[in-house]
């Protein structure tokens, strides 16, 4: 029980990377804010957690506007008095060609993938800074961030810039004892990846180690982040891809 009291806000965590991350800190003692876009989806997450025996509480809504953020602070504070660890896994991925890419598109990325990161952020660290005591925080990149990618050149900038954003904030809010890492993640076998019925075939086959990354591979990356084993280390981004950056094959 590594995070035995502490208290954890997680977006974007109805299913998926997020949900998982949410089952980590749990297990490992945390008591846990979740929020997801789908009400339902957060209600029904936040029940798994708390029926595997977690302190699980659901807040949906738009992680990308500061009224939800600000409930998402004013959640944790008033239920468990304090703040020690944000998560900003939310994330859209939206493809398009980049001769034809929509404005709607572009801003819609932008808005949810570095807006809601970096307000998140910010908050979190007003909070920590004002109880005192330090705290984590992780942002969620891509190994599309290092690596061009078809059709995805705007969330490729909204990932290579949120690893930009931990190094800035390394001068910004290391004195009150807040460290700031980020997660690269590779393909990684999802609900909504795996609607892709070639999905797991075709990145096991240019997959290094032979497979996707789990969940898992990524929660357990993400518990050793926040945790105080990893106190002194900030400002880094850990790529868990199976080795995908290093000889970077493309799935098309």
């Amino acid at each position: 029980m590594e995070l035995k009291d502490n208290v954890a806000i997680v977006t974007g965590a109805g299913q998926g990377i997020g949900l998982e991350i949410c089952k980590k800190l749990a297990q490992a003692g945390a008591k846990v804010i979740l929020n997801d876009l789908d009400a339902e989806l957060a209600h029904n997450a936040a029940k798994a957690v708390g029926d595997a025996g977690g302190t699980c509480i659901p807040v949906a809504g738009d992680s990308s506007q500061p009224e939800i953020i600000q409930k998402l602070i004013d959640t944790a504070v008033s239920e468990f008095g304090r703040l020690d660890i944000a998560i900003a896994n939310a994330g859209i991925t939206l493809f398009g060609d980049f001769l034809t890419y929509p404005a709607e598109s572009f801003f819609r990325v932008m808005q949810v993938n570095l807006g809601g990161t970096f307000f998140l952020a910010q908050a979190a660290a007003k909070q920590m800074k004002l109880q005192g005591g330090g705290g984590s925080l992780l942002f969620m990149s891509s190994v599309t961030g290092h690596q061009a990618h078809k059709n995805l050149a705007a969330y490729s900038m909204t990932k290579a810039a949120l690893e930009m954003l931990a190094k800035n904030l390394v001068i910004e809010i290391s004195e009150f004892g807040i460290n700031v890492n980020t997660i690269a993640p590779g393909a990684t076998a999802t609900e909504r990846t795996l609607e892709d019925l070639d999905y797991e075939n075709v990145w096991s086959r240019i997959t290094p180690m032979g497979r996707p990354a789990r969940v898992a591979d990524i929660a357990d990356t993400a518990l050793f982040l926040v945790s105080e084993k990893a106190r002194h280390i900030t400002g880094q981004s850990i790529v868990v891809d199976g080795g995908w950056t290093s000889v970077s094959p493309s799935p098309y």
